[in-house]
């Protein structure tokens, strides 16, 4: 089986770093479910079908693939879905149950990937994915960071993120140009904004695509002249405020009319 440059294929074949992604889940036995994202051939399918307290179900786009683990692993063809994972409705296939989120996910989604997992956060306690290693260090920069940036801030509003281990190209067939990492983000205990999660959102991509101005010149549209430029606070630049302080910034905000 060929690599496929549309898919952005990069097969794991390091079983112990596989078997590692596997044992990093830690809320998969509570959930009873793991869906795991463009399992491939299965490196790490099989270490999450040999766990016996949860359920393993995976979503895959490249039909010869999704050929290859039907025949290699029959008895996991049904909870096989052939499906582009941001096309995919986990309601449909879970309900409301929860479940956690798995993946060497392809580099040229893993972004998509992400948000995607924001938007059905209430179902999905738990996330453990590969990413290229400058995508995980973006999720995982605190403020102050020099990648610290959307990415962070809003995933970091709902998931605490952590940095496990990075991953060597040797260890893909064919090797990636760049070194990856693999990251588990855990749900926060309160995973709900006390504000407009459509305009916090807004805020904060408004803010970071001039990350290098002060605040005080890339929220014009949002807030008075005078008080911009009358308030120290604003003499921030994105980088340095927290996910907390971007949601007082929203509340402070009086017009999602904006939008």
């Amino acid at each position: 089986m060929q690599a496929k440059k549309s898919y952005g294929q990069h097969f794991l074949k390091d079983d112990d770093i596989a078997a590692r992604i596997a044992d990093s889940l830690l809320l998969a036995a509570e959930t009873g479910n793991v869906l795991e994202v463009g399992p491939g051939m299965g490196m790490l399918t099989k270490h999450l079908l040999a766990k016996k307290d949860f359920q393993t179900w995976a979503v895959e786009a490249d039909r010869d693939m999704v050929e290859y683990l039907q025949k290699h692993y029959p008895d996991f063809a049904k909870r096989l879905i052939f499906k582009d994972f941001l096309e995919f409705d986990p309601v449909a296939t879970f309900g409301e149950t929860p479940f956690c989120l798995i993946g060497n996910f392809p580099y040229n989604i893993s972004s998509q990937i992400v948000f995607k997992l924001l938007d059905y956060r209430a179902q999905i306690p738990e996330m453990v994915g590969m990413f290229q290693k400058e995508v995980a260090d973006r999720i995982v920069a605190p403020p102050g960071s020099r990648t610290y940036g959307i990415t962070s801030v809003i995933s970091q509003a709902f998931y605490t993120p952590e940095y496990l281990f990075t991953v060597e190209p040797e260890a893909f067939n064919p090797p990636p140009k760049v070194m990856s990492a693999v990251i588990r983000l855990s749900r926060k205990a309160v995973f709900e904004l006390d504000c407009d999660e459509k305009l916090f959102r807004h805020v904060v991509k408004t803010a970071f695509n001039q990350r290098r101005k002060m605040l005080r010149n890339t929220l014009k549209p949002f807030l008075p002249a005078e008080q911009l430029m009358e308030d120290p606070f604003f003499q921030k630049r994105p980088e340095e405020l927290s996910w907390e302080q971007y949601r007082d910034l929203t509340l402070m905000i009086k017009s999602p009319d904006l939008l």
